[in-house]
């Protein structure tokens, strides 16, 4: 018999209390170029565990052919998902029941009127139905303080470009 999966324990919710950054999990993912030697256009994108393999595709809409994901399906994959995550476990703590609820990450790709050049904007909707709507705004407030991604969405995040090679 499989064993059933399991969300995480709240005491991820647990106060980290210290001067430096704790790391609690790390992962690399490698892209590669393809075809056209372009990872955008053409990529392979793996991670070190083996667990992510995919091709990457420019959308038609950005003159792409379509038929493979591409990096504003990844980042609003993570960023649904870990808000979906930050909320469960702030409802389980706080003793609410979220029956079916859903949250859509919508990532769009433009201009950017500051330098002319590119930029991400991200809208996160969340549906928790019969969860009254006072307690739904709270949990949802609460969250996105907690929230990794919506942390980094709304405040930057460190960033090191560093040449290997």
């Amino acid at each position: 018999m499989k064993k059933r999966l399991a969300p995480p324990p709240i005491t991820l919710l647990d106060k980290y209390v210290g001067d430096d950054f704790h790391p609690l999990y790390s992962t690399t993912v490698r892209v590669s170029g393809g075809e056209a030697a372009h990872g955008r256009a053409s990529g392979i994108a793996r991670s070190d565990d083996g667990n992510l393999e995919l091709a990457l595709r420019l959308p038609s809409a950005l003159g792409g052919p379509g038929g493979g994901t591409n990096p504003e399906q990844l980042f609003a994959a993570g960023f649904a998902a870990c808000f979906h995550g930050a909320l469960n476990l702030l409802a389980t703590r706080a003793g609410i029941a979220l029956e079916d609820a859903t949250v859509d990450a919508a990532v769009t790709f433009g201009r950017d009127p500051v330098d002319g050049l590119y930029t991400l904007m991200a809208e996160i909707r969340i549906d928790l139905p019969r969860v009254p709507r006072a307690t739904a705004e709270e949990l949802i407030r609460n969250t996105e303080r907690i929230c990794p991604y919506a942390k980094m969405a709304r405040q930057g995040i460190v960033c090191v470009v560093a040449l290997v090679r």
